[in-house]
């Protein structure tokens, strides 16, 4: 044999080798390992039901705020406290209100006097104040028209005359403090008694004596010659102005005060009452805005219930638009739930509904559907409706906002064929259900139609009798449906 030979011999050796290996291998892989469970078709009741989930929310919940800032003047509750309706929570300090309410009623108060005077006839006392009302504007018209022609017309001989001798008063008596300040120079100071004191022989008065009455007699003199040059000046443009608007002033005072004479000796016309009766309507409406803002700054509890929360303290600003006291009516409570549209269709109100809430998951509470919306919510692409359900009264001490669960029985199916759904098995290809059946010691697919299914259990319409054994069987090749 040669050497060649005997390589080639071994390479198909080799070769043979290992496709045994790959064989056995491939044996191996495809091998099933079995785990079989038997389930025996039974006939039973099933109940056919709509789950969800929702919150836990009291009968009512009201979030109270102030709808205008102020101090918090006190707080009267803590959140636990039961209260009853019309109960004072909290209120604000109603010193500035209090005021304003008081004032619109003096205002309305006024009003309603002005428009009974106006549908009335005038007493003799009214007229005699009215006429003495405009003897009096009468004389401020002439007295302004007369300080206007003054102003315009210059400073007379004698007012020039006397602001002349204002000013040399002046002069002279700040000449007579210069005097006798001077006289304080040759002042000698000494101590007497322990005390330091300054005498000046040719005044016989402290040096700091002299000095004020001089300071004191320059400012009079500055003012008397600004005098004096005011009279000489005459009257500037805003002095005129200012005269001519007092009497134009004076003027419109004479003209109100003649016309609130006229109105009483004649009477009011139709017009006049009109515009008073608006007066004092628009005087009512501004006493309930005041009496209205005087009650919103006390926070009250608007029906019986628990408070929740208190977001405020005494002595501090209130927040506006800012819950400060939440209140909560928890004589019942309710879950608002979504439901899909397919689902929402077998719902009515007055359906059983059975409850369990996370905090208490081995309780079942009783509820009834109390309402269904009648219109749909959008999310996204999924359309649900709300349902709202009431929850009976229990003793377990449930609380708003806890998680709970729902489930709305919407059929009772009995005497059915049941079986579990984890037995159930799809056809990829053509989307059949079908089951392993138990036939003597070998399995045979069996075709099955299914109705309705609830947590986990699937009726039989079609496909097995009661009393079949149907085979899960879980290899390592095919996986349950």
């Amino acid at each position: 044999m040669t050497r060649k030979t005997l390589y080639v011999i071994l390479g198909a050796i080799a070769i043979a080798a290992v496709i045994i290996v790959i064989v056995l291998q491939a044996q191996r892989t495809t091998q099933p390992t079995e785990e079989a469970r038997h389930v025996v078709v039974e006939r039973g009741t099933l109940l056919v039901a709509v789950s969800a989930s929702g919150i836990i929310e009291p009968q009512a919940r009201a979030k109270l705020s102030f709808e205008q800032p102020g101090l918090v003047d006190e707080v009267l509750v803590e959140a636990g406290d039961t209260v009853k309706k019309g109960d004072i929570l909290t209120r604000l300090d109603t010193g500035q209100l209090a005021l304003q309410v008081r004032q619109a009623q003096a205002g309305m108060a006024s009003a309603e006097v002005q428009l009974a005077q106006l549908k009335g006839s005038a007493r003799a006392e009214e007229i005699a104040a009215a006429e003495a009302n405009l003897r009096a504007a009468e004389a401020r018209v002439s007295n302004a028209a007369a300080q206007l022609d003054r102003l315009k017309s210059g400073a007379t001989e004698a007012e020039i005359a006397a602001a002349e001798a204002e000013l040399a008063a002046a002069m002279a008596e700040q000449k007579k403090a210069e005097d006798l300040h001077e006289l304080t120079m040759t002042c000698v100071t000494f101590e007497w008694g322990g005390v330091e004191r300054t005498i000046c022989p040719a005044l016989g008065a402290p040096e700091e004596q002299a000095r004020y009455s001089l300071e004191a007699a320059n400012k009079a003199l500055a003012l008397a010659q600004a005098r004096y040059d005011e009279v000489l000046a005459g009257a500037s443009a805003n002095q005129i102005r200012a005269a001519e608007a007092s009497v134009l002033a004076a003027a419109a005072q004479r003209d109100a005060a003649k016309a609130q004479l006229d109105l009483l000796l004649s009477g009011a016309t139709e017009a006049q009452i009109t515009a008073t009766e608006a007066q004092v309507e628009q005087a009512r409406a501004s006493l309930e805005q005041a009496e209205l803002a005087l009650e919103l700054a006390t926070l009250r509890a608007p029906f019986d219930g628990v408070v929740a929360a208190v977001n405020v303290k005494a002595d501090e600003i209130a927040p506006t638009g800012q819950p400060a006291i939440t209140v909560l009516d928890t004589s019942q409570f309710h879950i608002t739930v979504s439901v899909d549209e397919l689902d929402v269709g077998r719902l009515s109100e007055e359906q059983a509904v059975e409850v369990t809430v996370e905090a208490f998951p081995n309780v079942t509470l009783d509820g009834t559907v109390e309402s269904i919306a009648p219109a749909a919510t959008f999310e996204g692409s999924i359309v649900y409706y709300e349902v709202t359900i009431a929850l009976d009264p229990t003793d377990l001490p449930i609380r708003a906002d806890m998680t709970a669960n729902a489930t709305i029985v919407v059929q009772e199916l009995s005497d059915v064929l049941l079986i579990p759904t984890w037995v159930v098995r799809i056809d990829r290809r053509t989307g059949q259900t079908y089951v392993d059946k138990q036939v003597g010691s070998q399995t045979e697919r069996v075709d099955v139609t299914l109705g309705a299914r609830h947590e986990g259990i699937a009726e039989v319409v079609d496909g097995l009798s009661e009393g079949d054994v149907v085979v899960w069987i879980q290899t390592g090749l095919f996986a349950q449906y």
